[in-house]
C-alpha cells in the first residue's frame, strides 16, 4: 500500500490531514509518514480545548475518528478528557498506541524535524486572543516561517494578515471565483485554497495575473490533478496523491 504519484514537479503537494489515505487522519503517524515522502506540505486542522490546549483534529468531536465508540467535544471540555484516547487505525483495530489526538506542537515539531510545510487550518472563528496564542506557540518552536496559515473564516486570515504582515495566508473557500473574490484576495494579500471542483484554467490564470497563489482541496484522483496541473495550480491538496 502506498502513494499514487503524480508526475508534475511544478506543483507543490499537500499531505491532506497528514498522510490519511494510508494512517488515521490528523495523527502523528499520518503526519510522520507524508513526511517520510516527497510531499511540500503537512496539513491538519486546531481547535482549543475548554482548558486552552491547541488540539489536532478536524471535528470538533472524536465520535467520527473513533468509529462511533468515544464521542467528546474537544472544545467543550479539558485536554484531558482525550490524552489517552487511543484511535482505531484504519481497520478498526486498536493495537497500536501512537495513534491518538496530538498537540498543536507535536504536528509542529515533526514537520519541523522533516522540513515540511505547516498548512494549519484554524477551524471555526477563532478570536484575536487565541490566534495570538497560536502564533506565540508555533513561535516558541522556532518555526512560524514555516507555517501556511488557512481558514474558511474570513475574520481568522483578516487578523492573521494584521498580526503577521508577511505570512503566507489562504482563504478557503468552496465557492465560485468571482472578481469580488479577487479583489478582496488582493486587498488583504491572501491566496486562495478554493474546492478543485471550482477551479478552471481561465479561473487559475485570472488568479495568477492579480499575483493570487492557488492551492485546491481536496483531489484524490488521478487524472483529476493532472487536469490541475495542466491549468498551472500551484498547490493540490491530497489524502494519497504524491
Amino acid at each position: 500500500m502506498d502513494t499514487i504519484k503524480l508526475n508534475a514537479k511544478a506543483v507543490k503537494m499537500v499531505a491532506h490531514r497528514g498522510l490519511s489515505g494510508l494512517e488515521r487522519e490528523n495523527t502523528c503517524p499520518a503526519f510522520v509518514a507524508a513526511a517520510n515522502r516527497s510531499y511540500f506540505g503537512i496539513e491538519t486542522d486546531v481547535h482549543k480545548t475548554a482548558d486552552g490546549k491547541f488540539v489536532i483534529i478536524h471535528d470538533e468531536t472524536t465520535e467520527r475518528v473513533s468509529l462511533g465508540k468515544v464521542n467528546v467535544n474537544v472544545e467543550e471540555e479539558p485536554y484531558a478528557a482525550v490524552a489517552d484516547l487511543v484511535l482505531p487505525d484504519l481497520d478498526g483495530s486498536t493495537h497500536r498506541q501512537d495513534i491518538r489526538i496530538p498537540l498543536l506542537a507535536d504536528y509542529v515539531a515533526i514537520c519541523k524535524k522533516y522540513e515540511k510545510v505547516c498548512v494549519l487550518e484554524l477551524k471555526n472563528a477563532f478570536p484575536e486572543d487565541d490566534i495570538e496564542k497560536i502564533i506565540a506557540e508555533i513561535g516558541s518552536l522556532g518555526y512560524l516561517d514555516g507555517v501556511i496559515f488557512i481558514s474558511f473564516d474570513w475574520q481568522n486570515c483578516v487578523t492573521l494578515r494584521r498580526l503577521l504582515p508577511e505570512a503566507k495566508i489562504q482563504w478557503l473557500t468552496a465557492s465560485d471565483v468571482t472578481a469580488e473574490t479577487i479583489a478582496a484576495l488582493v486587498e488583504n494579500r491572501l491566496d486562495l485554497d478554493i474546492h478543485y471542483k471550482r477551479l478552471t484554467k481561465a479561473v487559475v490564470e485570472d488568479l495568477h495575473k492579480a499575483g493570487i497563489a492557488v492551492n485546491c482541496w481536496t483531489c484524490d484522483k488521478l487524472e483529476d490533478a493532472e487536469a490541475l496541473a495542466a491549468m498551472g495550480v500551484d498547490f493540490i491538496t491530497s489524502n494519497i496523491l504524491e
